[in-house]
């Protein structure tokens, strides 16, 4: 459920990143969500005890859902 909710937030950042940035904005937020994704990596290993190869394929959904959905978004915005 937590990943859930991370992949949510991210898609709420990137709304809003896409809302008051359009194109730009998608791009900083790739930059933005990576950081993001990768300190919920660190937590999940430092605190919650899980291992790296635990959280990698994790890492990866985190990241990459969000990324993917942004990269469209700049693909569509592109095309005009």
């Amino acid at each position: 459920m937590h990943t859930v909710k991370v992949i949510a937030c991210g898609l709420v950042l990137l709304t809003l990143c896409l809302v008051f940035g359009r194109a730009a904005g998608a791009k900083l937020f790739l930059p933005l969500w990576l950081v993001a994704a990768g300190v919920n990596l660190w937590i999940g290993v430092s605190r919650a005890g899980y291992s790296i190869a635990d959280e990698a394929p994790v890492f990866l959904l985190v990241f990459g859902i969000p990324a993917a959905v942004a990269l469209g978004a700049l693909w569509v915005m592109s095309r005009g």
